[in-house]
């Protein structure tokens, strides 16, 4: 790895679809992803599975959970899809800190939250690759929903992300 790399991991590959219960077949069920987290981002309007595939490759499911979102909007222009790969750096601010000084723009820059800090490379900038960078120090590794939670349980919108972490929105049924 360069000495002066940003990112010390890799760890997703996002992909934008209308409906999670048409694409769970596919990539829970058949290609055999297990379930590592997901649930409803109310801040973004999104839906999430991640599904982790060995030897550890992780995809990220996402659904916009209404018509107004900015996913929506992408996929009404693009379609379902490819739509940004995640890495993990050790300071985000720093990060973006050396994109910009290089000439490469970030956008949607978040540090409030002590659990999950992030800036985007703009896809103008990433050579048409929207690019996630991400410190946190919670572990991505193996799974992280709550007890007794599957896929179909975030699918039929039951799980929420609380704290950066897949919480029930009720009691367990």
């Amino acid at each position: 790895m360069p000495q002066n790399a940003l990112v010390r991991r890799l760890d997703h590959v996002a992909i934008a679809v209308r409906d999670l219960a048409e694409a769970v077949p596919l990539f829970h069920d058949l290609l055999g992803g297990k379930l590592i987290a997901g649930g409803d981002d109310e801040r973004q309007g999104l839906r999430t599975i991640q599904l982790r595939y060995p030897p550890g490759i992780k995809i990220e499911l996402i659904q916009p959970l209404t018509p107004d979102t900015r996913l929506a909007a992408y996929l009404e222009k693009h379609g379902p899809g490819f739509h940004h790969m995640t890495g993990f750096v050790s300071d985000v601010e720093e990060a973006v800190g050396a994109l910009e000084s290089r000439g490469f723009e970030t956008v949607d820059t978040h540090t409030d939250s002590p659990y999950w800090r992030e800036t985007y490379v703009r896809p103008s900038s990433g050579f048409g690759t929207l690019i996630q960078l991400a410190s946190t120090e919670l572990e991505w590794e193996e799974p992280v929903m709550p007890e007794g939670a599957t896929v179909e349980d975030v699918v039929a919108g039951r799980i929420v992300w609380t704290d950066a972490k897949p919480a029930w929105k009720e009691e367990t049924p």
